[in-house]
């Protein structure tokens, strides 16, 4: 009898973990599978993080940390917030968790209630849903199109607005389309919530520094959004450092104390030797990991010149990140090597199965027409792989 419940039997498995598994069960195999398929850079965390790490085991930091974070690690963020976003932030403003995904985590337990709606943009990361759900709350997918970049805009935003809404979440940069919103485009966006007071707004700003366009941009950043902004931001991707799991949030400080009582009671504070670390990450000027972000951008233009050259998918330009989010509707009801692609999940399968890629299927990101493929490889295995999904497609 299966006695679990209903909680954890209605929730989806990531599907980005999940396609990383099975390419795991082919390696396992001896298939030579190329991994396109998990948002995580393919650098070493630099040098000078890991020293503050190593001092930080000299220095004996083995205890315990504060639930919301260390005092320092909080400095470093209300500092940081001020000198990349122009956000002022002060200490009871921040929280600092176990990664970006329980900052969201926590924000979905302390903000929602049944029946609560928060409009998602999609495509969206592929947790956001499941997170929402599973602390009561209605998902309501927003599409957004190739041509617009994969950006909502203000009329779609009023469009999707009810009675029950209680909050909007978006990334930008944007796992997994690669698309930013520009000052004027989250403007605008703004300017509508300015007729409905009480719906929140989160920000996630996780690839906030890989970034090929510019000024990045906060909804924090205006006045008539402040307070009604938690802005979510972490480490893990620009500074190489995944497995570190140092995520944290900027909010009004009412929300700040509700993620604090969660955290409290579910994790309390996060790892001691990563938070020391992380600090000497945000005390840096950003221009020491530019060699990552330059090396992206020289990726995005090969994968792209690559894709250009396969026949019926359909690409934009993303602007951050690192991801391609290529439309591939037109191969749906063709059959290709005795198996017939009816959907974005066939593709990623038949591209894991036949040319020895795994990519991610966009409808575990509200799109059912695309794929994600990440650029996070080297430019041996980006030209190898969409040599093998070409020749496997043809």
């Amino acid at each position: 009898m299966n006695q679990l419940s209903d909680r954890i039997n209605n929730l989806s498995t990531s599907a980005t973990l999940a396609m990383a598994a099975k390419a795991r069960e082919l390696r396992a195999e001896g298939k030579d599978i190329i991994g396109l398929s998990l948002g995580e850079p393919d650098f070493n965390t630099p040098d000078f993080v890991k020293e503050a790490a190593i001092k930080a085991i000299n220095d004996n930091y083995n205890s315990y940390t504060p639930v919301d974070g260390y005092v320092e690690l909080k400095d470093a963020i209300t500092k940081k917030f001020k000198r990349d976003n122009n956000l002022d932030y002060s200490r009871p403003q921040i929280v600092v968790s176990t990664g970006a995904k329980q900052s969201l985590f926590n924000i979905a337990s302390v903000m929602l209630n049944n029946g609560d709606e928060v409009i998602l943009p999609c495509p969206y990361w592929v947790s956001y849903a499941d997170i929402v759900k599973l602390n009561g709350g209605v998902p309501v997918e927003v599409k957004t199109e190739i041509g617009n970049d994969f950006k909502m805009t203000a009329d779609q935003l009023r469009a999707a607005i009810t009675p029950k809404t209680k909050m909007i979440w978006y990334s930008s940069p944007c796992n997994p389309s690669g698309s930013v919103y520009s000052k004027e485009e989250l403007r605008a966006l703004a300017d509508v919530l300015q007729d409905y007071p009480n719906i929140y707004v989160v920000s996630d700003e996780i690839y906030e520094h890989i970034n090929f366009v510019g000024d990045h941009h906060s909804m924090a950043q205006f006045e008539d959004m402040y307070d009604r902004t938690i802005t979510v931001n972490g480490v893990s991707k620009a500074f190489a450092m995944t497995g570190w799991r140092i995520g944290y949030i900027g909010a009004p400080d009412w929300i700040a104390r509700a993620c604090n009582k969660m955290q409290g009671q579910v994790t309390s504070g996060a790892n001691c030797i990563a938070q020391r670390a992380v600090i000497a990450a945000l005390e840096a000027n950003p221009s020491k990991i530019q060699y990552m972000v330059d090396e992206f951008k020289d990726r995005r233009e090969l994968i792209l010149g690559l894709l250009d050259g396969i026949e019926g998918f359909k690409t934009n330009e993303p602007e951050g990140a690192f991801y391609v989010f290529p439309n591939v509707s037109s191969y749906f009801g063709k059959t290709i090597k005795g198996k017939t692609i009816n959907n974005a999940t066939d593709m990623s399968l038949f591209l894991l199965e036949e040319a020895l890629v795994a990519t991610v299927t966009g409808e575990a990101f509200g799109n059912a027409d695309c794929i994600r493929i990440s650029y996070a490889a080297s430019k041996e295995e980006i030209v190898e792989a969409i040599k093998r999904i070409r020749e496997a497609l043809n």
